[in-house]
């Protein structure tokens, strides 16, 4: 595989940064992961940086070097950070859980498959137009979807989704779609999209490269969001990079050894968890996405 990455943080003008993102990769696989850790509940950033951890623990230990079945990956994975949050709190004698949104893409082969659960979202820009991006889980964007006339009144930060809570997380997963050279994914936090329109992103994704777009884009939220601006995290990727590949910030995987892996999320907390993530919980959780699955079905039969 070959790609170009850029990845950027801005705490803006909140007091910490709640937001948390990295990437890793082997030879034939690679897995980008962003988390926006939610303000009004306690310690967002934990629970960004334990999605992170543990999604990036579990693609460690299955991919070698590829994930096998990469959608069951994403629902098992997505699932045992939501564990791992619940778990973290319970230990801490927590009297309300971190909570935290997700968004996470696995490249490999020549498609690209992702799952988000919140409303930070995923873009892939193709050809100077948006081929498609996520749908937030918040009841704005439902409402907008079922087309209702009065969606002004409904405050964009109300989500009706995410991990760390207690209800079971409502996720979505999309694809595998099929990449063409050139294509750009962007994960971002809505700190960057709430101040900007798809338009906006798409231009600068389509005209530059991710290594200027990105820290573009990123400049213009914070100015649209002032001295009161949300935290600005986005990882974008460029797939293939063209004839320009060895002037920007290119990775080339070609090279890599069957079993190295490569990362820029901290291992961290995790040393110790790894081994002893809760099998049954997560054997429970496909389970219950399972039964999920043939629910919806039978529903729609």
């Amino acid at each position: 595989m070959k790609f170009s990455v850029f990845q950027i943080s801005r705490k803006g003008g909140r007091e910490k940064n709640e937001d948390r993102m990295g990437y890793c990769y082997t030879r034939e696989s690679g897995l980008f992961v962003l988390a926006d850790g939610m303000g009004g509940h306690p310690e967002g950033e934990v629970a960004a940086q334990l999605a992170l951890q543990t999604i990036s623990a579990l693609y460690q230990k299955e991919a070698r070097p590829m994930v096998g079945d990469v959608i069951e990956f994403l629902s098992t994975s997505l699932m045992a950070a939501h564990h791992q949050i619940i778990r973290y709190a319970g230990e801490k004698g927590m009297l309300d859980t971190p909570r935290t949104t997700l968004v996470a893409a696995i490249v490999q082969g020549t498609s690209a498959t992702w799952v988000h659960c919140g409303d930070s979202r995923l873009y892939l820009v193709r050809q100077g137009e948006l081929l498609t991006r996520t749908r937030d889980h918040s009841y704005l964007e439902q409402q907008s979807a079922a087309g209702a006339a009065r969606t002004d009144r409904i405050n964009r930060n109300i989500l009706f989704t995410c991990l760390g809570s207690p209800n079971k997380p409502v996720f979505d997963i999309t694809g595998p779609v099929t990449l063409q050279q050139g294509d750009k994914i962007m994960l971002c936090s809505d700190g960057l999209w709430s101040g900007l329109s798809d338009m906006d992103i798409v231009r600068d994704l389509s005209i530059k490269p991710v290594s200027d777009a990105v820290p573009d884009l990123v400049e213009a939220a914070l100015r649209d969001g002032g001295e009161h601006s949300d935290n600005v995290t986005v990882i974008a990727l460029e797939w293939e990079t063209p004839d320009s590949f060895e002037s920007t910030r290119g990775i080339s995987t070609d090279s890599i050894m069957d079993g190295v892996f490569a990362s820029t999320i901290q291992a961290g907390v995790l040393d110790t968890m790894v081994e002893d993530l809760d099998d049954a919980a997560i054997e429970k959780s496909i389970a219950e996405i399972n039964e999920a699955i043939r629910r919806s079905a039978a529903r729609r039969t």
